[in-house]
């Protein structure tokens, strides 16, 4: 990855957008324990991503784009479907039957929000707002990620608001059965 300091806002999620797709094609062809890292991998980036852009970039759309309520609210609304989508994946788990048509399904989703955000919010916000915030930005949206929960929660709500309020508490708990969930199998896989 580029160094942030080098890199503006809309250069660093393009990036995240192009590693979501590869994770997805990567978990669609995956099997058995390399499927399921590269599964929860993939929840992790995800959940990271978008509570980041609720925090730093939805905000500054709302008030740089001309009708930026109306496409952040759209944008909010396909965050919330996904993330439930993402929630029920998780709970299924790699090896349920149903996982690799839900999976499809949810791809085809957040790679057209993907493509939304692109077209609708990035472009603008490189058009709109001078390079030297669009690289601050950078550096927010990685404070944000570092404390955002590694996993969805669906009912926390979709705004910057919700996410300070709920994101790091939730990533404490996120991380730590993480770091449990991944000695647990270290454990195993010295047995």
């Amino acid at each position: 990855m580029t160094d942030v300091a080098q890199q503006d806002v809309v250069a660093l999620l393009l990036e995240q957008h192009n590693q979501i797709k590869t994770l997805f094609n990567q978990v669609s062809t995956a099997r058995g324990t390399q499927k399921r890292e590269l599964f929860e991998d993939l929840v992790r980036l995800l959940a990271v991503h978008e509570s980041a852009e609720e925090e730093v970039v939805h905000p500054a759309a709302r008030r740089s784009i001309n009708g930026g309520d109306q496409v952040v609210e759209s944008r909010l609304h396909e965050e919330d479907e996904a993330k439930h989508a993402l929630a029920e994946l998780y709970d299924l788990g790699v090896d349920h039957p149903e996982f690799d048509a839900k999976l499809v399904s949810l791809a085809q989703a957040v790679v057209a929000h993907a493509t939304h955000e692109e077209q609708e919010e990035f472009r603008y916000l490189r058009e709109n707002l001078p390079a030297d915030r669009l690289s601050r930005m950078a550096g927010a949206l990685k404070a944000a990620e570092a404390t955002a929960p590694t996993r969805p929660h669906p009912g926390a709500g979709e705004s910057a608001m919700a996410n300070l309020l709920v994101g790091p508490p939730a990533a404490v708990f996120d991380r730590t059965r993480d770091a449990v969930r991944d000695w647990r199998q270290s454990q195993r896989d010295e047995d």
